[in-house]
């Protein structure tokens, strides 16, 4: 089983994911956010908190260090973080990379125009395609809460289907990418509901 560290941990989208992830009975997490006392350790026997940005370099590499899977869950200046993301992993030699975006980035959403506030989603996203990481680049619609697990898939280059998906089909995709290292490998995938 992978040991999988989770950049960004405390977002909606990574604490709906722990607990699909920890369904797993022999993995491993490492949740690294900037303020540990947001969150309460879910599975101390699995799960290590650590403390720390994703700007801060050193301490990236450090949390890095032992795992075969890296899934980032991440807002503000994404396009650094995302350069520091791929540094770190080359320095550490991991490969497996989830990284969440956002729909729109490639003008794929029908009726809807490309706006700015999606630039720091785009800039990251191009970042991670330039670079030889093993990467699954998720391009969700807007979260919902319903229960249900039903979500579809376009490439990159393909009109995006719905405007909304379950966080739990996220989730559930998460694990399966994060399970098998071959799955979508170097896509950019929209998601949204059926």
């Amino acid at each position: 089983m992978p040991r999988i560290l989770i950049l960004g941990a405390n977002g909606q989208l990574a604490r709906n994911t722990t607990p699909f992830l920890l369904e797993q009975p022999k993995l491993e997490l490492t949740l690294y956010l900037r303020r540990a006392k947001r969150i309460t350790n879910p599975d101390p026997a699995r799960v290590n908190i650590i403390e720390g940005d994703v700007l801060d370099r050193t301490a990236l590499e450090a949390a890095m260090q032992g795992h075969d899977v890296v899934y980032a869950n991440l807002a503000g200046p994404m396009a650094t973080q995302a350069r520091n993301i791929i540094d770190a992993m080359h320095a550490t030699g991991l490969k497996r990379l989830i990284f969440i975006s956002s729909m729109g980035i490639y003008g794929e959403v029908p009726g809807e125009k490309y706006r700015s506030v999606l630039d720091p989603y785009r800039d990251s996203a191009a970042l991670i395609e330039a670079s030889d990481l093993d990467y699954t680049i998720l391009r969700p619609g807007w979260f919902m809460r319903e229960q249900t697990i039903s979500y579809a898939l376009t490439q990159k280059g393909e009109s995006f289907r719905g405007h909304y998906v379950s966080l739990n089909s996220l989730s559930d995709l998460i694990v399966k990418l994060a399970l098998d290292p071959t799955l979508h490998l170097r896509c950019s995938l929209g998601v949204s509901e059926v």
